[in-house]
């Protein structure tokens, strides 16, 4: 079934932080001070690749309201970080491998004071050639950047005699597409406050979408167990994946520890982009073929991606293109190669969409070019490819039967803009209109052979509160909402019943990343699997309290309910009375921990089992004159489950098809001999609401198959996915241009549309 979101007046509920942040009330954690805190400064390195022949910080030292620098001496424990390689040095001692590359760290009395420290200190390189391009990297001339070379990752996937597969093709495509590196540009850059306790702790108030795995990763830094930190990751300021690994927490953590003094650490935007994670830039060529029948026989890819200095999650980015890499298309014949190769240029990592984006573009861009060639209605050629309910997975696992691929694509097709001539479409002078569609499949969690722990708490307060705890984090996507809803749902409780505690370490269970849409379906398993513990230890209480039959209570609005036939039920007592009389040893607390649901035969790293899927349409004007596009409309439909949170839902959808604007029209973080061209906004540009169309319209899928039990799929990241290869057909309808590049510049379309005259 689907529906077009517009929520009943029940479904409209504010989220619980919606006021503090429209009202400017919320406190972010780079908003928060502390007594005696001092501020603290990084000092990045000015070269791309050099060695270090020696850092000299007595000067800054001298300077009057320095109160502490440290260096690679300073460390007490490992000197790297990262959430699976940690070959990320904290602070660099006889090699820099990027600009953003720590060397030493300043606390002072001001952040002036802290910005002036920072030039005194003198260091000396030496500078060495500097590999900017992962094909550079991969000649056997080029200096290793690594210990075990230049290549990061290397995955293939094979399937069927994909040479015998062209042979039989009477039409084949093969095209090269580069895609770009692109910002997370979240609205509060990274920071936060590390607090050195009295008993000789540490609690990090730093936004992050992993406060154990922050925990565990600073623990080893700093040389002290896990349980003497705690990380309070939330609420933040947008992450996108960005925060997902550490970023100045390392530095805040040594400081503190040397000082005994808070430090605050909050970067500036230039700060942000030299060090910051980005998106992967890739270079995919692809070579499909169809037969005369209009079926994808044979398809081969290979996949090259940047993934800078350091590893990251740089591995699984490249894992997750190459799993996406045949999409949704039933394919006999198949032959996938990745490669994640190390540069001098800023580090790539998790990113909305992680890899999917970049395979998609490509992908779509081979479905529409075979298409064209074929003279096929690009849907129909779509709906002769597709996969059905119970096939296989695109890398041959099982997954979770499934038919969002054919919903969406046959929902979108039911578009009045595709099925009849706009009267704006007709083209004016120098101004031309075109439509395109697009679609993706998008694996939620982390995939086989990741580890990708889950869990919940629920509790019954002495104060009568409904506490639920979840190791989640509120960066801006809406988990409070979802918590929310769910718990009404379940409970059939009252906001007021409710209480939920997110994001800090000290007080939640283990629940795996924020990251890989995977928050709302797990909550979603997490209080399924708790449900019918709690509300029996609750009515069993509320039994032994009232004497009245157990089969005849219920939990309900702002307490315990009797049934009672024939009339409306009645409020027995408030769940604060029912605390009241709780006897004081009694507790109740049910807690579950479990693993995300991963395919029982997946033999390729990373593969999944629960998919979503989107499709999308685009409507585009192009000014001849200028080359600027414009997008009139962006339509998405997706099959993600049953919606929890109407507006949430569509809250993400699109504002992911609005960060996919950016991506497809004017987003590149252009990097020249390992140093960025842009470190602010005011040259690297994002979308702004006039770039955004007026008409976004989200139609959702939530019907599953009988057999389903999964619930609800998050849905964080494929609105961003298929976007730009919808706009890109969309352009070729318009202009007769085929896109094999992002950004989609006006300069690059202009020439383009000159090169055809």
């Amino acid at each position: 079934m689907s529906k077009n979101l517009i929520p009943t007046e029940s479904e409209r509920r504010i989220r619980p932080d919606g006021l503090s942040k429209v009202s400017g009330e919320m406190k972010y954690l780079t908003d928060l001070s502390f007594p005696n805190m001092l501020y603290g400064k990084v000092l990045r390195s000015t070269e791309p690749h050099a060695e270090i022949l020696s850092i000299s910080i007595e000067e800054a030292e001298k300077l009057s309201g320095v109160r502490a620098i440290v260096t690679y001496k300073d460390i007490p424990g490992l000197n790297g970080f990262g959430l699976i390689f940690p070959d990320q040095p904290v602070f660099c001692k006889d090699r820099v491998r990027y600009v953003g590359d720590a060397i030493a760290a300043i606390a002072a009395d001001t952040e002036e004071i802290a910005e002036q420290a920072l030039h005194l200190i003198k260091v000396e390189y030496r500078k060495l050639p500097v590999i900017d391009s992962p094909e550079l990297a991969l000649r056997l001339d080029s200096p290793k950047l690594h210990e075990q070379g230049n290549i990061l990752h290397q995955s293939k996937y094979q399937k069927g005699d994909v040479e015998q597969g062209f042979r039989d093709c009477s039409t084949v495509v093969e095209e090269t597409y580069d895609l770009p590196r692109q910002m997370h540009a979240y609205m509060e850059t990274e920071g936060g406050i590390i607090v050195p306790e009295t008993n000789g702790n540490l609690t990090v108030y730093v936004g992050t979408q992993h406060g154990f795995k922050d925990r565990f990763q600073l623990a080893r830094i700093l040389n002290i167990p896990e349980e003497n930190i705690r990380v309070i990751s939330s609420p933040m300021g947008g992450s996108f994946g960005g925060k997902d690994e550490l970023n100045i927490q390392p530095y805040g953590a040594l400081l503190a520890l040397k000082t005994k003094c808070p430090i605050k650490i909050h970067q500036s935007r230039s700060e942000s982009v030299k060090s910051g994670l980005k998106r992967h830039p890739m270079k995919i060529t692809m070579k499909t073929g169809v037969n005369e029948n209009g079926e994808i026989v044979a398809h081969k890819v290979k996949i090259i991606a940047d993934t800078g200095a350091y590893a990251t999650l740089g591995p699984a980015v490249l894992d997750f293109a190459i799993e996406h890499a045949p999409g949704p298309y039933i394919i006999p014949n198949i032959e996938i190669e990745g490669l994640s190769v190390f540069t001098n240029n800023g580090v790539a990592g998790e990113f909305r969409g992680f890899g999917g984006n970049q395979i998609t573009f490509a992908l779509e861009g081979q479905i529409d070019r075979l298409a064209k060639k074929l003279k096929m209605d690009p849907i129909k050629f779509r709906l002769k490819n597709l996969r059905k309910t119970n096939d296989l997975g695109p890398l041959g696992q099982q997954v979770v039967p499934t038919n969002g691929a054919y919903d969406v694509l046959s929902q979108i097709s039911k578009s009045p803009i595709l099925n009849k001539q706009n009267d704006k479409e007709v083209s004016q002078n120098w101004k031309v209109y075109g439509k395109g569609i697009a679609l993706t499949m998008h694996g939620g969690g982390l995939g086989v052979d990741r580890i990708d722990p889950s869990g919940g708490r629920l509790t019954f307060t002495r104060k009568g509160k409904i506490e639920a705890a979840f190791g989640f984090e509120e960066c801006g996507q809406g988990i409070l909402a979802v918590i929310e809803t769910l718990l009404i749902n379940e409970f059939n409780c009252s906001v007021q019943d409710i209480k939920i505690i997110i994001g800090d370490t000290d007080l939640v269970p283990i629940s795996g990343s924020s990251t890989a849409s995977r928050a709302t379906s797990m909550v979603w398993h997490s209080l399924k699997r708790m449900e019918a513990s709690f509300k029996t230890q609750l009515l069993e209480l509320a039994q032994k309290v009232t004497r009245v039959p157990i089969n005849i209570l219920k939990m309900g609005p702002n307490g315990i309910w009797m049934k009672v036939n024939g009339r409306e039920d009645k409020l027995m007592m408030t769940y604060k009375e029912l605390a009241q009389k709780m006897p004081r040893k009694q507790e109740i607390i049910v807690q579950t921990s479990f693993d995300f649901p991963i395919s029982p035969d997946a033999i390729v790293g990373g593969s999944h089992y629960l998919y979503s899927f989107a499709s999308v349409l685009a409507q585009v004007e192009v000014d001849l004159l200028t080359g600027k596009t414009k997008i009139i409309r962006l339509d998405q439909s997706v099959a993600a489950g049953p919606v929890v949170n109407p507006l949430g839902y569509k809250g993400q959808i699109e504002g992911g098809g609005a960060m996919a604007l950016g991506y497809t029209l004017m987003e590149d973080s252009i990097m020249e001999k390992g140093l960025y061209v842009s470190d602010n906004f005011d040259t690297y540009l994002i979308p702004t609401i006039c770039d955004v169309p007026y008409q976004l319209n989200v139609a959702p899928i939530e019907s599953l198959e009988d057999e389903d039990s999964f619930g609800p799929r998050g849905v964080g990241e494929i609105g961003t996915v298929a976007v730009a290869p919808a706009i890109a057909r969309a352009i070729f309808d318009a202009t007769g241009c085929w896109i094999n590049k992002l950004p989609i510049s006006p300069e690059y379309l202009l020439k383009l549309i000159n090169s055809r005259r």
